[in-house]
């Protein structure tokens, strides 16, 4: 991706070399992440199984959404270590931040398209562990998420050379379009989506609630890719980089990871769809480029 005449994000919060708090003290319906899986495994709760493989397919897929999933509401505060471009000086987290520019320039003008205005999310970008103001405490080991209790996008950038030596999809549009997906997760918590999946998702079976949120990653999908559209229209897209994205989606899909993780695959417990549907929703994204044909909830998917 061409990204030399692109401007960095004003948006960013950098946390890198700051001490995180420690995993204790707060629980799992308060905080999102809370006692974690220790807590969960000695609990006796009836829907403990299915907390504990949402957590664990956000470690493992990487492009896991612990806030996405968890609850929204938290008096919590996070760090606020106010950035400006010039503080990050390195490669990646300045290939970051123009990226997470990009996506704020696009979906700007596509909210003021449907008579709505967007307001965009921050980018945290962190060491090992760090607070979030509304899902608990954040750890690399479960790659970049989303936290809709306040709006930001959480990364290790250690997570960009995992994407490269543990899931084999190399390349910076990769990266780009992990990162385009966590912020389509804001998009639909701007657009109410999240709220709306929340709400149905307490009420439906663990079976239903798994092929639920399957669809809200699946549109999320769909989002990075009309933004991906977006770029093709700057022209800043470069030989590969389509390719790349459709690498890193075919890398996340649950049916890829449970083959490598166990040998088997168990459609119910889906929570991200297939590498099929994450890369065929990319490139529906990438084919209209807009807010409207992204429907994964009332599509046949």
């Amino acid at each position: 991706m061409k990204i030399d005449d692109l401007k960095q994000s004003n948006r960013v919060e950098d946390r890198r070399g700051q001490s995180g708090p420690s995993f204790g003290g707060s629980s799992y319906g308060d905080s999102g992440m809370g006692g974690l899986l220790l807590q969960l495994l000695f609990s006796r709760g009836k829907g403990k199984w299915f907390i504990i493989a949402i957590i664990l397919f956000g470690l493992f897929a990487g492009g896991g959404n612990i806030g996405d999933l968890i609850g929204l509401n938290s008096s919590q505060t996070a760090y606020e270590n106010t950035y400006t471009p010039s503080e990050v000086s390195d490669e990646d987290a300045i290939f970051i931040s123009k990226v997470f520019a990009s996506t704020e320039e696009f979906w700007t003008q596509e909210f003021k398209k449907e008579g709505l205005v967007y307001n965009p999310p921050k980018l945290v970008i962190y060491d090992r562990q760090t607070q979030t103001g509304g899902c608990g405490v954040g750890s690399a080991s479960a790659g970049p998420f989303y936290c809709p209790g306040d709006s930001k996008v959480y990364i290790d950038l250690t997570f960009y050379q995992e994407l490269t030596n543990k899931y084999k999809a190399a390349g910076d549009f990769a990266m780009a379009y992990v990162i385009a997906h966590e912020v389509g997760h804001h998009v639909q918590n701007e657009l109410g989506t999240m709220k709306s999946f929340n709400q149905k998702r307490q009420s439906i079976s663990e079976k239903a609630a798994n092929a639920l949120t399957v669809r809200l990653e699946l549109q999320a999908d769909y989002y990075a890719g009309a933004w991906a559209k977006h770029v093709e229209g700057q022209n800043l897209l470069e030989a590969g980089d389509i390719e790349e994205a459709m690498n890193a989606a075919h890398a996340v899909g649950d049916d890829t990871l449970q083959e490598a993780a166990y040998g088997q695959v168990m459609p119910d417990s889906f929570t991200h769809g297939t590498s099929e549907q994450r890369q065929s929703w990319f490139m529906r994204g990438f084919q209209y480029g807009d807010i409207r044909h992204g429907d994964t909830f009332s599509a046949n998917i």
